[in-house]
């Protein structure tokens, strides 16, 4: 086993991203997430990479559309305004099956909100990034450790898939500091024949674009694009599961609420009430059989959340409504405590044990 180092999670994720290859980052500084752009630009140039704050986040993602273009690794991070303002580029990135890696710190908003963490970015994230039909591949860390394993991962993904991947973490996880292990797997490059890399007349010309004058063209690439969807949605789920042998009550977390909702399903162990926990790793695609599973044998959910309530959508979508789903949330950079989520279990353990 490799040494760990003590990092925060912002570094760990630009470690790991210089690990799994990336040689050109873009971005733009905003708080919680400017710890990425600040190692990427010291680390950048020592290896031979290209670092550069861009004029704007509109800039930002267009540079990484003109990288990917040539099939290179590269990124780009910010936080929830931020994202925002790439969406048009995501969507372009989309349009031309071209993979990268995007980073969102998420923060209180909407609007310029605050600074401190949130979770209220799930639905740009997994359903609406910007306009016409796609996907991102969405992943959720909720350690330091998983802020770096789950980079590599996204890269790995990005490439299999031609598409983007999006680390979705809140400004808690992005701030923290943990022991990280940077011993890391990386997947074996991936041959991109489609990558506008010069052809030295050996081959036809590659074009980027995502633009389609023919309908029945766009329906085609439209079509083929969610069938690759369906591939990921039957591969690539992740989750963990906590308590959950014997559990009653069902809690549903990820991030930095995933990790609160532990120390309460501890304490309400501990009287007795039998309480576990589905964590989503992957938000889109969401792990959807887990939770159809638990809908067999658990009388009531609860979604965990630091939103006026997104994830929990979700959890009805899965569970096809067939047991109630209650929400604990906090909102506007506040975080659930324990006994915020331990008195929610109690009350659906009275409520659940007397059906």
């Amino acid at each position: 086993m490799s040494d760990k180092v003590l990092m925060k999670g912002n570094e760990a994720i630009a470690e790991a991203a210089i690990i799994a290859g990336c040689r050109h980052y873009f971005g733009y500084p905003i708080t919680p997430q400017t710890e990425i752009a600040a190692y990427m630009a010291k680390r950048m140039p020592k290896i031979g990479g290209c670092f550069l704050q861009a004029e704007s986040e509109v800039a930002a993602i267009n540079m990484v559309y003109g990288v990917a273009s040539c099939g290179l690794r590269v990124m780009t991070s910010s936080s929830s305004p931020g994202i925002s303002l790439k969406g048009e580029g995501l969507s372009y990135l989309a349009g031309a099956d071209l993979p990268s890696l995007v980073v969102n710190v998420q923060r209180g908003g909407p609007g310029l909100g605050g600074i401190q963490p949130s979770q209220s970015d799930y639905f740009q994230a997994t359903k609406g990034a910007a306009h016409g039909d796609f996907h991102m591949i969405v992943l959720a860390p909720a350690s330091v450790q998983e802020m770096a394993d789950l980079t590599v991962h996204g890269f790995d993904l990005a490439d299999k898939y031609r598409m983007t991947s999006m680390i979705l973490a809140d400004g808690t996880m992005g701030q923290m500091m943990e022991p990280v292990s940077l011993d890391l797997k990386v997947g074996e490059p991936i041959e991109k024949p489609w990558a506008t890399t010069g052809t030295k007349l050996e081959r036809f010309h590659n074009i980027t674009n995502s633009l389609y004058l023919d309908p029945e063209a766009l329906e085609k690439g439209n079509f083929d694009r969610y069938k690759r969807y369906e591939t990921i949605e039957e591969n690539e789920v992740m989750y963990e599961e906590y308590c959950m042998e014997d559990a009653e009550i069902c809690i549903a977390a990820f991030g930095i609420a995933s990790r609160v909702a532990k120390n309460a399903i501890d304490e309400a162990r501990k009287e007795g009430i039998k309480v576990g926990l589905i964590r989503p790793i992957t938000l889109w695609p969401f792990p959807k059989k887990p939770f159809k599973k638990a809908a067999e044998k658990v009388h009531t959910f609860i979604s965990v959340e630091l939103s006026m309530g997104q994830m929990i959508e979700d959890v009805r979508l899965a569970t096809e409504c067939r047991r109630p789903v209650t929400l604990v949330n906090r909102a506007g950079g506040m975080i659930p405590n324990p006994e915020q989520i331990l008195d929610a279990i109690k009350n659906a353990n009275k409520n659940g044990g007397a059906k």
